[in-house]
């Protein structure tokens, strides 16, 4: 995932670095000052990773910085073997305060930067709260106001996240993703409650966060065009609970493409996506898959040529592959020899 994020803003004319670390601390400092262009850091190297960078990878006022040098200080390293009392004395409490963040002993709330349009609703509350059911019924909520202000737009939902936060300065998150455009509040309701399982809410949640993330037009159609029409069969809500369980990866459908090879005549698309055609010729009949193991197998072509007869036998392996080719001639009383002219 890092190695791909990288890839897209360097084909986008964007020279990034990133680091990835068990807190954000560490990762900050390494992704400015050590990743070329990246770094994967496990959570025993921290502390000899740290060791050897500038202090300023600290986030250090500049001032502070410039105080650290005078007094010889010029490696994380140098400094975090220092005694913390006398620093603190000199440097009051933001020195201390960074280097228990960059070695991961105080954690750091992390502010995710957002898109200025999205929808979003909060909920905060007086007392932290984690029980399943409450955790549920507030999803629920959230899930009505989000849906009325969707309405009001004429959007409809693609994706959802919903955020917990917890008391002890964790984000616990789970992302849902429907099919179509959704703006049903007890279908996306239900999506979310069966991620519930999933979210630990430690000593509790002070604040949930539900936001539309991908969001498309979405404009009402009748569901029967005539009065005692059955209506259309709708396989959007069964496609989203199926995704929800076993993950969009592992549910797709087949739709043609142009490939003269059999295994290359399909692709995978998403299961409720527009209806594709082919255009392969239908008088070209050619199978559907391969054999899964290697066979043989031997096929006799007969031939008119104008002055004589004659007839191939060609052996085929399961790859697809021609391993040998014999020709045979006739014999012009309607027998065949069958000694090889040319084999090839």
């Amino acid at each position: 995932m890092l190695a791909d994020l990288v890839g897209r803003l360097t084909q986008a004319g964007i020279e990034a670095r990133a680091a990835m670390a068990a807190t954000h601390g560490p990762a900050h400092a390494l992704a400015r000052y050590r990743a070329q262009p990246m770094l994967v850091v496990d959570n025993d190297a921290t502390v000899t990773a740290l060791a050897e960078l500038p202090i300023a990878a600290l986030r250090l006022p500049p001032d502070l910085v410039i105080a650290l040098r005078r007094l010889g200080f010029d490696r994380i390293g140098e400094l975090a073997a220092q005694p913390r009392a006398p620093l603190t004395l000199r440097f009051g409490s933001e020195l201390g305060r960074r280097l228990d963040q960059a070695y991961g002993r105080l954690a750091e709330p992390i502010a995710p930067v957002l898109q200025a349009d999205l929808l979003q609703v909060r909920r905060a509350f007086a007392e932290p709260i984690g029980a399943a059911e409450t955790l549920a019924r507030y999803t629920g909520k959230l899930t009505l106001a989000l849906c009325a202000m969707l309405d009001a737009k004429g959007l409809g939902a693609r994706r959802l996240d919903l955020l917990f936060h917890r008391i002890d300065n964790r984000i616990e998150a789970t992302r849902v993703g429907t099919a179509k455009p959704v703006r049903d509040a007890k279908r996306l309701t239900r999506l979310l409650c069966d991620q519930l399982e999933i979210i630990d809410p430690g000593f509790g949640v002070e604040l949930m966060t539900l936001t539309a993330v991908i969001t498309e037009p979405l404009a009402f159609r009748p569901a029967a065009t005539a009065l005692g029409e059955a209506p259309e069969a709708d396989v959007a809500s069964l496609v989203d609970t199926l995704v929800g369980r076993v993950g969009g990866a592992h549910l797709h459908r087949f739709a043609p493409a142009e490939s003269d090879i059999p295994e290359r005549s399909v692709r995978k698309v998403e299961a409720l996506a527009d209806a594709t055609s082919g255009d392969w010729p239908a008088h070209w009949p050619r199978p559907a898959r391969l054999l899964p193991t290697p066979a043989t197998a031997i096929v006799r072509i007969d031939a008119v040529h104008p002055r004589s007869c004659c007839s191939s036998a060609c052996s085929i392996d399961g790859s697809g592959g021609t391993r040998s080719t014999a020709f045979y001639g006739g014999n012009g009383d309607g027998t065949w020899d069958n000694r090889p002219r040319i084999a090839g």
